[in-house]
């Protein structure tokens, strides 16, 4: 029996400011079987891409990234928010819909030529996926693709993303 993702993800209204509604996956996260046929369709989304590693964005992107490494064997990169890891970095600063922020890596995480997937539990107007692709970049990396849980179509971030590759699992069409 195929599970519907998208009736195990909460809607919660104005957060983290009114008049967005913010697709909750800790519900998702929270049911087993919807948890485990998230993953193991990712990797079947993925089957054809080819890449060393995975760089996984803090936080909920830890949670995908990760069970999907370890699923498909390979290494994970963490991706987080400033002054969080302890050796030299890189940081990338980018727009949010709601705001700004920053993200960093480590200088070593990345190996020059190394393609590299990167994932987070959504997409919504691609200025953290596309910050984490240019730090992939800036440590000579390549980017094989970028895969979410969820898309949030109506705020365009795949156009923003452009020349990469995109896989998401759940689509939202209008808030």
């Amino acid at each position: 029996m195929k599970i519907d993702l998208a009736r195990h993800i909460r809607n919660v209204p104005d957060f983290p400011r009114k008049g967005i509604g913010f697709k909750d996956i800790t519900t998702l996260l929270a049911q087993p079987a919807a948890f485990r046929a998230a993953v193991d369709r990712l990797a079947r989304e993925l089957k054809d891409v080819k890449f060393d590693g995975i760089a996984a964005i803090e936080s909920r992107g830890f949670t995908f990234g990760s069970a999907l490494a370890y699923k498909l064997g390979t290494g994970v990169i963490l991706v987080r928010k400033p002054n969080k890891l302890p050796a030299k970095k890189i940081r990338q600063e980018y727009k949010l819909e709601y705001g700004s922020d920053a993200l960093e890596m480590h200088r070593d995480a990345v190996r020059t030529g190394q393609r590299v997937l990167i994932v987070d539990d959504l997409l919504a107007t691609g200025g953290t996926a596309l910050a984490a692709a240019r730090m992939v970049e800036r440590l000579k990396g390549r980017v094989a693709a970028l895969a979410f849980v969820v898309e949030l179509d109506f705020l365009r971030g795949r156009g923003r993303l452009g020349r990469y590759q995109v896989r998401s699992l759940v689509h939202y069409r209008g808030e």
